[in-house]
């Protein structure tokens, strides 16, 4: 049986106003499980530890443009996300945001805060509506305990984060807009459509949250969106990017 629970607050008004609106999930025992065994982190358990698990967790789902939790809420819990699209947020003292990653279905969100018990270091915003399993931190911290699969998978999780954002750090060194655009739009694509020779974005994203995601202005992004356009890399219509030239497109992110 699901349960539902309310985001810890930060005092601020919006977020009471924005949690009213979130609606209850009706996810049953078996979907939760298969989400669970797709995900890097939970994949090694058996399935009586599956569904303890499951049992153990909380529903919700978010329409698009709440927040699943602000930068400096307490890191009581981590997410896994069931179907849908969020995006973590970093936020400056004077309101600048930064897209770091977007995340989507059978990923697991909030493992840093969990480990270490300090406050979150940036916002999770649902992108589309989105439903979440979320673990309460004392339980997942005795399943990582008892489990040296799951800390193993915890570590690794963690290694890779440092990873990206060093791979980050070093785009905004050696890349220039056009080839960090044309890096994310690549990021952004799954896996499995990597193989074609083109494929379709329709993530929700705006020009403004590409801009924060390669640490740019709109019109700069937007100005380099058409510079890809032309060279008939891309297609763009509104928020849908079609990505004509996946080839191009990675001769572009590497130059």
């Amino acid at each position: 049986m699901p349960f539902v629970w309310a985001p810890s607050g930060t005092g601020l008004l919006c977020s009471a106003l924005l949690l009213t609106d979130a609606v209850t999930a009706v996810l049953d025992e078996r979907e939760a499980i298969r989400v669970l065994r797709s995900t890097n982190l939970f994949r090694t358990l058996d399935e009586e530890s599956l569904r303890k698990v499951v049992r153990a967790c909380r529903q919700r789902t978010y329409r698009r443009g709440q927040y699943l939790w602000y930068q400096d809420d307490p890191g009581d819990r981590l997410v896994i996300v069931c179907q849908g699209l969020v995006k973590i947020v970093l936020a400056s003292e004077r309101g600048d945001e930064v897209v770091l990653v977007t995340m989507g279905r059978n990923e697991v969100i909030g493992e840093l805060a969990v480990l270490d018990g300090a406050p979150r270091s940036a916002s999770v915003v649902a992108v589309e509506d989105t439903t979440v399993l979320g673990l309460d931190r004392s339980v997942a911290l005795d399943l990582i305990a008892r489990q040296p699969a799951v800390l193993d998978a915890v570590l690794r999780s963690l290694g890779g984060l440092v990873r990206r954002l060093t791979e980050q750090t070093a785009d905004l060194v050696f890349l220039d807009l056009g080839g960090r655009l044309a890096k994310l739009l690549l990021r952004l694509v799954h896996d499995e459509d990597l193989v074609a020779e083109s494929t379709v974005l329709d993530m929700g994203l705006s020009q403004s949250d590409l801009a924060a995601m390669v640490g740019a202005t709109r019109p700069a992004v937007n100005r380099a969106l058409q510079v890809l356009a032309a060279r008939g890399l891309i297609v763009i219509d509104g928020q849908v990017i079609e990505l004509r030239d996946l080839p191009g497109l990675r001769r572009r992110a590497n130059a």
